[in-house]
C-alpha cells in the first residue's frame, strides 16, 4: 500500500479540479478506516501549511437509508476549512464545474460555545451548542460513479466541496424536531426529517463525541467549532442553471436558497 503521506499528497493535487482516480480501496488492497483517518491527519497537516484554517468538523452518511448504496455501518468525519465554509448572505451560487459529479444536500449546522467534556449526554452537548443554522453541502466524488467505500470518502474529504451556512438562530433549550422541503427550479422535490440523522442532529453530535474520545489519535470537539451534521435528504445531482430552496417546519427559521451556476 502507499505511504499515507503520498497518498495525501495525490488527493490534495486533485483538490478543486474536475478529475477522478479510482478507488484507494481498490488499488491499495487493504486500507481500512484507521488507515484512511492516517491519511487525513496528512491531508490536514498539509493543508494547514498551505494557510488554510479548520474551522470544523462535517459528520457524513448520519442517514442510514443511504448505508446499504455505500456499504457501510457508520458515519465518518472530515475537517473542514474556511477556504471552503461560506455564508449565504455573501455567497448565492456555486460553480458546478470545478468538482467531479457534483450533488447537493441540505444539512443543519450546529455551533460549540463550549468545549464538550468527556462522557457527555445529548442533553449535555445540547447545552453546548449556542446557535443552530441550516445549509447546503456542495459534495463530490473522486472516484467514479459515486462508488468507494467508508475509507476511500475518509482520505478524499469527507467528500466535502463546501459549505453554504444560512441566518443564525441562537439555541435556547432542546433542538426540536423538525422536517424539510428541497425544491429545485425545474420541479423535483425532496422531503427529510432531522430525525433520519441518528435520531437528530445533536444525537449526530453525540455520535461524533463519542467517535473522537475512543480514536487511536484523538482530536476532541472545541469551542468554537462548527459541526454540520449529515444530509436531512438523499443527495441530489448539482448541475448549472439549477436553483435549490430549502424550506423548514418544526422550527421558526426562513427558506434558504442557492443557485447552481
Amino acid at each position: 500500500m502507499r505511504e499515507h503521506e503520498k497518498i495525501a499528497r495525490e488527493v490534495l493535487e486533485i483538490w478543486g479540479r474536475p478529475i477522478q482516480i479510482a478507488p484507494f480501496s481498490k488499488t491499495d488492497a487493504g486500507i481500512t478506516l484507521a488507515d484512511a483517518y492516517e491519511v487525513a491527519g496528512h491531508v490536514r497537516r498539509l493543508r494547514l501549511q498551505q494557510g488554510e484554517q479548520i474551522v470544523g468538523r462535517k459528520i457524513g452518511f448520519t442517514n442510514q437509508a443511504i448505508w446499504k448504496g455505500f456499504g457501510i455501518s457508520a458515519p465518518i468525519w472530515a475537517s473542514i476549512y474556511d477556504s471552503t465554509v461560506l455564508r449565504l448572505v455573501h455567497h448565492d451560487s456555486f460553480v458546478v464545474d470545478r468538482f467531479p459529479e457534483p450533488r447537493i444536500e441540505p444539512e443543519l449546522v450546529l455551533h460549540l460555545a463550549k468545549r464538550p467534556e468527556r462522557g457527555m449526554s445529548v442533553e449535555e452537548l445540547s447545552a453546548c451548542v449556542d446557535w443552530v443554522a441550516m445549509g447546503f453541502e456542495i459534495v463530490h466524488s473522486v472516484f467514479p460513479d459515486w462508488s468507494f467505500t467508508a475509507a476511500d470518502a475518509v482520505v478524499a474529504f469527507g467528500v466535502h466541496s463546501a459549505l453554504f451556512i444560512g441566518p443564525e438562530m441562537e439555541l435556547h433549550g432542546p433542538l426540536p424536531k423538525f422536517n424539510v422541503v428541497m425544491r429545485e427550479s425545474s420541479g423535483t422535490v425532496r422531503n427529510g426529517r432531522s430525525a433520519d440523522v441518528l435520531g437528530g442532529p445533536i444525537e449526530a453530535l453525540h455520535h461524533l463525541h463519542q467517535e473522537l474520545e475512543q480514536g487511536a489519535n484523538p482530536l476532541p470537539l472545541q469551542a468554537g467549532e462548527i459541526i454540520t451534521t449529515g444530509t436531512l435528504t438523499e443527495a441530489m445531482a448539482a448541475t448549472a442553471g439549477q436553483v435549490w430552496t430549502l424550506s423548514v417546519t418544526g422550527l421558526s427559521y426562513p427558506p434558504i436558497q442557492l443557485k447552481m451556476i
